[in-house]
C-alpha cells in the first residue's frame, strides 16, 4: 500500500453475514410452536468433532487477551499491533504506521474461535514496509501473536492466495468459524497509479497449532 493508494479492505460483507446470523438468536423458547413428544429412541454413538466439543459460546467465556505483537520468524517480521476499526464508508482502516501491522478489533481476537484479521502495508513512499515479504511466505511457516497477558498463540500458515480487489473473497476471510484462525492481508499485484494503486490483495491463511494458548 502506498500513500496514494485508495485500497481498503471492506467489512461490509462481514457485517451483513453477522446480521443474518443474529436474526436467529432473538427467538425465545416461549414463542416456539408446540410439537408432539417424539417416541423414545435408542441413542446411537456419534463422534463429536473436537472443535465442537471444546467450543464455548461467547456468552459463556471470558474475553480473550488483546493482541499486542506479531512475529513471523521466517520473514524477520516483528511488529507491534495497532488497533483498527471501521471508517464511515464501512471499510476497515489501514495501519497509520507503515512499519506496523494492525488488528481489526471488530473481529475475533487471536487465540479464540473465529478468524482474526491482521493488515499491513506492503511498501511505503520511502521503501519497504512491514509486510513487504509477506507475498513470499510459504505454507508451514510459523506465525506468533503475543498477547496482553504474556501468552503467545502459535499459528501455522495453511495457504497463500492473491485476489483482484474487485473479487476479494469476503466469505473466506470473514465468515465465522469454530477453528482458531488468522488472516494476514496486504496489497499485491501490479501498481497502477491511475487505477488507485495496487490492483490485488495477498491473503495468508493460518490455523492455531494444537495446544497453543487459547482464549
Amino acid at each position: 500500500m502506498t500513500a496514494s493508494s485508495s485500497s481498503r479492505f471492506s467489512a461490509a460483507g462481514r457485517v451483513g453475514f453477522a446480521l443474518v446470523l443474529l436474526a436467529g438468536c432473538n427467538r425465545s423458547a416461549a414463542s416456539a410452536p408446540e410439537q408432539a413428544t417424539p417416541p423414545a429412541q435408542r441413542a446411537s454413538p456419534v463422534e463429536v468433532p473436537d472443535e465442537i466439543r471444546h467450543f464455548r459460546s461467547p456468552r459463556e467465556r471470558t474475553e480473550s487477551p488483546l493482541p499486542q505483537r506479531l512475529r513471523i520468524p521466517s520473514l524477520r517480521v516483528d511488529t507491534a499491533l495497532e488497533r483498527l476499526s471501521v471508517d464511515r464508508d464501512r471499510s476497515i482502516e489501514v495501519p497509520k504506521d507503515w512499519q506496523r501491522a494492525g488488528w481489526y478489533a471488530g473481529g475475533a481476537r487471536p487465540g479464540e474461535p473465529g478468524a482474526a484479521v491482521l493488515l499491513g502495508h506492503v511498501d511505503s513512499p520511502s521503501g519497504p514496509a512491514v509486510f513487504t515479504r509477506l507475498p513470499a511466505v510459504r505454507p508451514g511457516a510459523k506465525v506468533l501473536v503475543d498477547r496482553a497477558d504474556g501468552s503467545t498463540v502459535a499459528f501455522r500458515i495453511t495457504r497463500v492466495e492473491e485476489h483482484r480487489r474487485a473479487k476479494f473473497p469476503a466469505i473466506d476471510v470473514y465468515w465465522p468459524t469454530l477453528q482458531r484462525e488468522l488472516r494476514l492481508i496486504t496489497c499485491g499485484g501490479p501498481y497502477v497509479r491511475s487505477a488507485g494503486g495496487y490492483q490485488s490483495n495477498v491473503i495468508v491463511f493460518a490455523t492455531a497449532e494444537p495446544g497453543s494458548a487459547a482464549n
